[in-house]
């Protein structure tokens, strides 16, 4: 049986241009914006309206009018192609490379599996879900069925532990880490999706203690841990506690952030907590403000794929 593989985010503007198709996406999507569609649309466009001009003078003037997302990805391909013997490709959800094209070339290639590996550690149904069903509806679209598996979330496994606990300890490079407050950073959810059964925060808890033993064990000590939601839009309720309010009231002035919901570099790593964040962090007078780099195309990251895809081979 020929495979391919596919690897799920949600994407990255490659240029200003584009912002406003990833927000318009996005806020169209029944697994962001969980309510009717009417409605979803109306605020959808609320969101998009206040938000837009902000987003786009974020790219312009802080990430060179791009995402570092897909070139990021490339590389990791690029890398992946050099062990995995199958076609590989990238599939984003709210810009592109879309995943129409490469399901087309595969349906007139004979694949007739598809493996998906979503970049995103833990499950959600406003991530890996939404990915999930995106190439689903796309295939039936196509009137393509192939056999679609789908790789387990891998927050607590070993050497993902071991990846995250090395990019923390790169971001501490010569330092003592008792000299400072780690804080693990996810991306933030409202309420209401937790309250209806999504699974995400209670695998970023058992990330976060995993990840705690395994520094424990290690002798990496800190002068604390912390898990913190980071990225919340509008006025309902989200997951708690809120970095900004971490930050704001630090018990330490000496931290590190690791990026705990995402494997690659994007506007929410490189600007949100490196330079937004860091403004916060300097007003209060914070002695030294880290932040972690995401895995990209480590090697570790790609040991790591493999492996995974091997299993389901």
């Amino acid at each position: 049986m020929q495979k391919a593989l596919i690897l799920l985010n949600m994407g990255g503007a490659n240029s200003v241009d584009e912002v406003e198709m990833f927000l318009k996406n996005m806020f169209a999507d029944k697994n962001i914006l969980t309510m009717d569609r009417y409605t979803r649309k109306l605020v959808g466009s609320i969101i998009i309206y206040k938000r837009l001009e902000d987003v786009k003078e974020v790219f312009m003037e802080h990430l060179g009018g791009k995402s570092p997302l897909p070139i990021l990805t490339n590389k990791l391909i690029s890398k992946l192609k050099n062990r995995l013997n199958m076609p590989i490709v990238p599939a984003m959800r709210y810009v592109p490379p879309f995943a129409t094209p490469s399901l087309e070339a595969f349906q007139k290639e004979g694949i007739e599996e598809l493996i998906l590996f979503p970049m995103y550690p833990q499950y959600s149904t406003t991530t890996t879900l939404s990915s999930v069903e995106d190439i689903e509806q796309r295939c039936e679209a196509l009137n393509y069925h192939p056999k679609i598996s789908v790789i387990d979330p891998y927050y607590d496994d070993y050497d993902y532990i071991e990846l995250v606990a090395s990019k923390i300890m790169e971001a501490i490079k010569d330092k003592e880490s008792k000299e400072y407050d780690l804080i693990l950073s996810a991306h933030g959810l409202p309420l209401s999706i937790i309250k209806d059964g999504d699974p995400y925060e209670k695998q970023v808890e058992a990330n976060v203690s995993a990840l705690k033993i395994y520094l424990h064990e290690r002798g990496v000590l800190f002068n604390s841990i912390r898990l913190a939601y980071q990225s919340k839009v509008g006025s309902s309720a989200w997951l708690e506690p809120n970095l900004v309010d971490i930050l704001r009231n630090p018990r330490h002035r000496k931290v590190i952030i690791y990026p705990l919901a995402f494997t690659v570099d994007n506007s929410e790593t490189l600007y949100e907590l490196d330079i937004e964040h860091r403004e916060i962090a300097d007003k209060i007078k914070y002695e030294d403000y880290r932040v972690a780099k995401c895995f990209n195309d480590d090697d570790g990251f790609v040991d790591l794929i493999v492996k995974r895809v091997e299993e389901v081979l």
